[in-house]
C-alpha cells in the first residue's frame, strides 16, 4: 500500500538505500524469482523481538544512512539493530540494539557508518506494504515488493504506516547483541558443489588467506580479493544457487552470493556460507579483511537451530 495518506512515518530526505525487507520470498525460486529479505537477518530478528514482532517481520533496512532522515507523525516506540550509522532522535543518539520511544514531530537521522553497514529499524506490528509473492521484501532487480509493490527504495515524500501496538519492553540478552564483523573475522563455509574440483594449492590458499572484502558489493553478491582460485572445471551446466553459495569464475577471485542473487549459475562452487556467516558478511565495509573456514554441515545446522532457540 502507499500509505500516502496514513499517518506514522515521513521521509524528508531519502538516503542511498532504505528499503522494506522481511524474512524474504521463499518458495518462488523455480519461477526465477529470488529471495530477497534481510541481508543480516540475525539483526533484522533482533529488532522485531524488541517490539514483540515475529522474527521475520517487514522492517526498514537502511545501508549506509547516507542522510536518510524520517519525521515521526505518530508516537510509538520503535527498534533499532545492526550498524552504528550514528542515528540521532532530534540531535539525541540511538544505540544500536535497543528500543526507543518516538514522539510526534520528532526527526530520526541516519548518517554515516561507524560500525557496520545495514542497520534495521523495526515498527510495531511491522511496516504495512503489499504482499507479493508471499513477501514484502523489495527486490529492485526484478522490481518486486517495497512500499509501492514496484521494487523500489524509499523516496523523499514517502509515508510508512505500521500495523500494531508494541508489546513490553524488552533488552537484549546479554552476550547476544549482534556484533559487527572485525578485521579477520572468520566466516564458516560448508564445503561441497564442485569443491573437488579445486587444485590442492587452490584449497590451501582459500581457507589459509586472508581476503578483502571489494567494493564490488551489493545485495546480490560480494566479491572478495585475494589469491587465484583455479578449478579443473571450465564450463558447466547452470545450477541451482542457495544463500551464501561462493562461486569462482574464470578470474579465480570469488563471489559470495547473498539474498538478491540469480536463482541459477554456472561456475564452479567452494560450497556456500552458513545462514549465520552470510548475514556477517553483509554488515563488512570495502576493504575489510575476512577468513573462510570450514566447518561440518552438521555443525552449521546445529550454530542455526541454536540461535533459532532465542526467538
Amino acid at each position: 500500500m502507499s500509505s500516502e495518506g496514513a499517518k506514522g512515518v515521513r521521509v524528508i530526505q531519502a538516503g542511498p538505500l532504505a528499503m522494506i525487507e522481511d524474512g524474504g520470498r521463499m518458495g518462488v525460486r523455480h519461477l526465477g524469482v529470488t529471495q530477497s529479505g534481510a541481508a543480516d537477518w540475525v539483526s533484522l530478528y533482533w529488532a522485531n523481538w524488541l517490539l514483540g514482532n515475529a522474527p521475520d517481520t517487514a522492517a526498514l533496512e537502511i545501508v549506509v544512512g547516507g542522510g536518510l532522515t524520517l519525521e515521526i507523525e505518530r508516537a510509538t516506540r520503535l527498534a533499532w539493530v545492526g550498524a552504528d550509522l550514528d542515528a540521532r532522535l532530534d540531535d539525541a543518539p540511538i544505540t544500536p540494539g535497543s528500543s526507543f520511544t518516538v514522539r510526534e514531530g520528532q526527526r530520526l537521522v541516519f548518517s554515516q557508518p561507524r560500525d557496520g553497514l545495514r542497520g534495521y529499524l523495526a515498527f510495531p506490528g511491522g511496516l504495512a506494504a503489499p504482499e507479493v509473492l508471499g513477501s514484502r521484501s523489495t527486490t529492485p532487480r526484478e522490481q518486486l515488493g517495497g512500499l509501492h509493490g514496484d521494487g523500489q527504495p524509499l523516496k523523499a515524500g514517502d509515508r510508512l504506516a505500521w500495523r500494531g501496538e508494541p508489546g513490553e519492553e524488552r533488552r537484549i540478552p546479554a552476550g547476544l547483541l549482534p556484533l559487527m564483523p572485525r578485521p579477520g573475522c572468520r566466516l564458516a563455509l560448508i564445503p561441497g558443489a564442485q569443491i573437488a574440483e579445486f587444485t590442492g594449492a587452490s584449497l590451501y590458499a582459500a581457507f589459509n588467506s586472508v581476503w578483502q572484502v571489494d567494493d564490488r558489493a551489493d545485495r546480490m553478491g560480494v566479491r572478495l580479493r585475494g589469491p587465484r582460485l583455479e578449478s579443473r572445471v571450465g564450463s558447466m551446466i547452470s545450477e541451482g544457487i542457495p544463500l551464501g553459495a561462493v562461486q569462482v569464475p574464470p578470474d579465480g577471485q570469488p563471489i559470495v552470493l547473498l539474498n538478491d542473487r540469480q536463482t541459477i549459475g554456472g561456475y564452479p562452487r567452494l560450497g556456500a556460507l552458513s545462514p549465520l556467516a552470510a548475514a556477517r558478511l553483509a554488515q563488512c565495509l570495502p576493504g575489510q579483511e575476512v577468513r573462510l573456514v570450514a566447518v561440518a554441515r552438521e555443525r552449521a545446522l546445529a550454530d542455526y537451530r541454536g540461535f533459532l532457540r532465542n526467538f
